[in-house]
C-alpha cells in the first residue's frame, strides 16, 4: 500500500512523469549498459533494446503499477505482477538485480526531470518502485520454489522438424537422462546460448508439445529484418546451425497463461501466425483428456503453406468430440477455410466461453473487441504476447 503522503506526490507528478517515461527508459538503459555491459551481452535481449520495444514495454508497466496503486490502493495489479514475474523466473533474475535497476533508473529521472525531482518527489517514487520490485521478488520466489530453483539445465536435440519455409520445431530430452518436469499447456521454456560475438543471449519459446514423457519440444520462427526489426540473431542461429544431437541451455517451463479446461467450460483458441505454438499444446492436453465441451478453434496465416503445425493443430481438434475449426488465410484459401484476416462475425461462440489469443498485437486487439461484443467477459479473454509486453505498454 502506497502511504498518503506518497500517493498525493505520484498523483500530482504522474502526468509529468508519465509523460517523460519514454526519454526516462531510454536514458536508464542506456547508463544501465554502459555501466554493466555483460547485463546486455547476457541477460537482455539486444534485437528488442535495438528495437526499442523493451524500453516501451518497461515505461508502460511502471505507469500501469503507479495508476493501479492510486485507483486502487489496497489491491496490487497481480495479472501484471505475474505476467511479468514469470518472464523474470525464465531468465533467471535474481533479488540483487532490482537494486542495479533501481540505481540507474533513478540516476535517469533525476537527469531527465532535473530539479522538478525534489527530495518528496523522489521519495514517493521510490516507493512506487520497491513496492513492484518487492511484489515481484515475492512472486519470483514462489515461483523458484515450485522449480526448484532458478538454473539452467542442458537439453540434446533429438529431432529437427521443418513446419514451414520460416518455422522449425526442435524436440529435445534432457542431455542427463534425468527426470523431466510436466508443464502446463500454454508455457514457454527460455533458451540460452553464446553466439559468435561471445554474447549469451536468451529468447523465450512456447512449448508446442511433448513427443514423450521425458521430451519437449518448442517452435522457433526465424525473424526477418523488416520496418525497423533487426534480423532475429538468434532464431537465425536455431535455424541455421542446430541440428540433431546439438546442447541447449533450457530453463524450466514458465508462464501465466495457462489453459484452465473446467469440465463443461467451452473454450475459443485463437492464434494467429507462430501464435498456433501455444495453442497446439493445449489442444494436445484437451484431447488427451477427454474434453467435452464446446472448444472453438480460429487460426489465422499468410498462407496454408505458412501455417506451422497445421497436421498437428488440426489433428488435436478432430480428436475432440465437440470442435470447431475456423480457419483464415490471406491467399490460398482451401475448400472449408476463409480468405482474409481472422474476422469472428460469423463464427459462434457459446455463452460462458473462455477464451484464449496468441499472435500479433494487432490480430489480438480486433479478436478481442469481437469477443467483447458477442458478451464474453473480460476477465476470460485471456492472451500471451511474444516478447515485451506492448499491450500493456499501452494501457499505460
Amino acid at each position: 500500500m502506497l502511504s498518503e503522503q506518497s500517493a498525493a506526490t505520484v498523483r500530482a507528478t504522474l502526468p509529468a512523469v508519465g509523460g517523460a517515461l519514454g526519454e526516462i527508459t531510454e536514458r536508464f538503459y542506456a547508463g544501465m549498459f554502459e555501466a554493466r555491459p555483460e547485463l546486455l551481452r547476457d541477460l537482455f535481449n539486444r534485437g528488442n533494446q535495438a528495437a526499442g520495444t523493451q524500453r516501451e514495454a518497461l515505461a508502460g508497466s511502471i505507469a500501469a503499477f503507479a495508476t493501479h496503486l492510486l485507483a486502487h490502493p489496497d489491491t496490487r495489479p497481480d495479472a501484471m505482477l505475474g505476467r511479468i514475474a514469470h518472464k523474470h523466473a525464465s531468465l533467471g533474475i535474481t533479488p540483487d538485480q532490482y537494486a542495479i535497476v533501481h540505481e540507474h533508473l533513478f540516476a535517469a529521472i533525476a537527469e531527465v526531470l532535473g530539479e522538478a525531482v525534489t527530495p518528496e518527489v523522489a521519495a514517493a517514487w521510490e516507493e512506487v518502485y520497491w513496492l513492484m520490485a518487492n511484489a515481484l521478488v515475492a512472486i519470483e520466489k514462489r515461483l523458484y520454489e515450485e522449480q526448484g530453483g532458478p538454473g539452467w539445465r542442458e537439453w540434446e536435440v533429438v529431432e529437427r522438424v521443418t513446419e514451414t519455409a520460416d518455422v522449425v520445431s526442435f524436440r529435445l530430452r534432457p542431455a542427463d537422462g534425468g527426470p523431466v518436469r510436466d508443464f502446463r499447456p500454454g508455457q514457454y521454456v527460455s533458451v540460452r546460448f553464446a553466439l559468435d560475438d561471445g554474447a549469451r543471449q536468451i529468447r523465450q519459446y512456447s512449448l508446442s508439445g511433448a513427443p514423450g514423457p521425458d521430451e519437449r519440444q518448442f517452435s522457433v520462427k526465424r525473424v526477418h529484418e523488416d520496418d525497423g526489426t533487426p534480423e532475429g540473431e538468434v532464431s537465425g542461429h536455431l535455424h541455421a546451425r542446430v541440428r540433431a544431437g546439438d546442447v541447449l541451455e533450457l530453463s524450466e517451463a514458465y508462464g501465466d497463461l495457462v489453459l484452465d479446461a473446467e469440465p463443461g467450460t467451452p473454450l475459443l483458441l485463437a492464434s494467429a501466425g507462430i501464435g498456433v505454438t501455444p495453442m497446439t499444446a493445449m489442444l494436445a492436453h484437451l484431447a488427451g483428456h477427454g474434453h467435452d465441451a464446446p472448444v472453438t478453434v480460429v487460426h489465422g496465416d499468410r498462407s496454408p503453406a505458412d501455417h506451422a503445425l497445421r497436421v498437428d493443430h488440426e489433428a488435436y481438434a478432430a480428436k475432440l468430440p465437440d470442435a470447431a475449426v475456423h480457419l483464415f488465410y490471406e491467399q490460398d484459401a482451401p475448400a472449408g477455410a476463409s480468405t482474409g484476416y481472422v474476422d469472428l462475425t460469423d463464427v459462434p461462440v457459446a455463452a460462458g466461453t473462455r477464451a484464449y489469443l496468441c499472435g500479433p498485437l494487432p490480430f489480438m486487439r480486433r479478436v478481442r473487441e469481437q469477443l467483447l461484443g458477442k458478451g464474453v467477459a473480460p476477465a476470460d479473454i485471456h492472451y500471451e504476447v511474444f516478447g515485451p509486453d506492448l499491450w500493456l505498454a499501452k494501457q499505460g
